[in-house]
């Protein structure tokens, strides 16, 4: 860190944390209204209800077959549901494991839910998905699970356009935004240490001076009284309106203009000002005077939005903001004996196939006489049986494993035995991941953060001996 001479934030989900179930639950309430009152689908769809603890990041949806799909960084589908239908063994391979070339999942038959902000969403063409295949004939023939989904990324877009979900934030921010007195003591410990401290983020400057004013300790404030400008102390430059991932692009020729704070009034400027509204990354690093962008670490929850743009596209150094983590960590502190249970039983399985493979080459091309093959057999007899009990233990102590993390999707960091999708993004493209912004203050600003050794196969299993 002693290497970095500024540090930036995003703010929605970053230095703003929501409460997934008020916030979701609008954002869901208001795609719903604007389904039906702009999008032509019928008022019964008003019926359906949010469960807000259903979707995680790092699923895809196959918009073209209505599918929701876990899978693990070799793109290998691990967990499917058409809707809310658990998708069988050879559906799943079926569908996603038979072809001659290996699907990216990318391209416009696939969504990615790398966001917070897009559960509600995902859960959303899920529901619409099982209602269409239980009500034939109540949506139109063109309504297919691609139209859905673009039917309901059009209403979510709307919900933001028309200023629903702001407004209802900006009324009452402290039920949809948690609390974290750990954020100001953090910026402060930056400044001090000499590091330049700005704000990038793609919400405009009215909403950002509300949710900052709540962030900054006014918790008590209603959308139409006068907003302190205190927070902008705690910045050296702040940009709203940024239209990220566009902003991180310095061909991008949007222009520059800056904020009059009192009336968000917008006056253009070519040299930049502390406090400014859209440009791109140009502009930005001509403010922060930088020598080289691996001087800059930027902190946000967007894998594509905010991480990956900015590490592949500039070079800057990245923080992930995970807050599912927390939880991740407590159940693994606590399933310890469960993981070394799955391991034992893992490799007793291995082994058991092992001699069950052995024996039946020799059946197979050995010479050997009636009853030393009846010995054979009768003992393969026995392995099978042995292997189906200890198959059996280890699927349902993996399932009841699973489960402690997410009753449907199970760890978010894993699939199966593999690092899940998300875990490999997490793993290109971030620097540093961690549970809340706030733990940035925990340590010295000037901390060398060195990551883990890589272990390959052979050496892991050679070191754990």
């Amino acid at each position: 860190m002693k290497n970095i001479d500024a540090v930036g934030f995003d703010m929605d989900y970053t230095l703003a944390q929501y409460k997934p179930e008020t916030f979701e639950s609008l954002a869901y309430e208001g795609t719903v209204e604007k389904l039906v009152t702009s999008l032509g689908y019928p008022r019964e769809v008003m019926k359906l209800s949010f469960d807000w603890t259903y979707m995680v990041r790092g699923l895809v949806l196959d918009k073209k077959r209505g599918n929701v799909l876990k899978m693990d960084r070799h793109k290998y589908v691990k967990v499917a549901y058409h809707g809310f239908r658990l998708m069988s063994k050879n559906e799943k391979v079926s569908t996603y494991g038979n072809g001659f070339i290996r699907d990216a999942f990318d391209g416009p038959d696939y969504a990615h839910i790398d966001t917070l902000f897009s559960l509600a969403e995902g859960y959303l063409f899920a529901q619409l998905v099982d209602y269409k295949d239980a009500n034939p004939g109540k949506l139109s023939e063109s309504k297919d699970y691609a139209r859905i989904y673009t039917d309901v990324r059009a209403a979510v877009d709307m919900c933001h356009r028309d200023g629903t979900l702001k407004r209802m934030v900006a009324k009452d921010p402290q039920k949809y935004i948690n609390e974290d007195n750990s954020i100001v003591p953090m910026l402060k410990m930056l400044k001090t240490s000499g590091h330049a401290v700005f704000l990038v983020t793609n919400s405009l400057w009215d909403y950002t001076n509300v949710v900052m004013n709540y962030v900054f300790g006014e918790r008590v404030i209603d959308g139409s009284s006068s907003l302190s400008l205190d927070w902008l102390q705690h910045f050296d430059f702040i940009i709203t309106g940024s239209a990220k991932p566009g902003f991180f692009h310095d061909e991008n020729r949007a222009n520059l203009f800056m904020v009059e704070p009192d009336s968000g009034k917008l006056i253009n400027t070519d040299n930049g000002t502390p406090l400014a509204q859209g440009g791109n990354v140009g502009h930005l690093h001509k403010l922060l005077k930088v020598g080289s962008s691996s001087q800059v670490l930027y902190v946000g929850d967007h894998i594509y939005g905010d991480i990956l743009r900015s590490k592949k596209i500039l070079g800057w150094r990245t923080m992930l903001v995970v807050p599912e983590l927390e939880k991740e960590v407590q159940v693994l502190a606590s399933s310890r004996d469960t993981r070394k249970k799955l391991n034992l039983l893992r490799s007793e399985r291995d082994q058991i196939e092992d001699q069950t493979h052995h024996l039946k080459w020799s059946l197979e091309h050995d010479d050997l006489d009636a009853g030393e093959k009846q010995k054979i057999t009768s003992k393969l007899d026995l392995l099978e049986a042995q292997r189906a009990r200890v198959r059996a233990a280890h699927q349902e102590s993996q399932r009841i494993f699973h489960q402690k993390f997410h009753p449907v999707w199970g760890q978010l960091m894993k699939a199966g035995y593999q690092n899940s999708r998300f875990a490999h993004q997490v793993e290109r493209f971030a620097c540093l991941y961690t549970s809340q912004v706030g733990n940035l203050g925990l340590y010295s600003p000037a901390k060398y953060y060195r990551p883990g050794e890589d272990f390959m196969p052979h050496e892991s299993d050679t070191l754990s001996q």
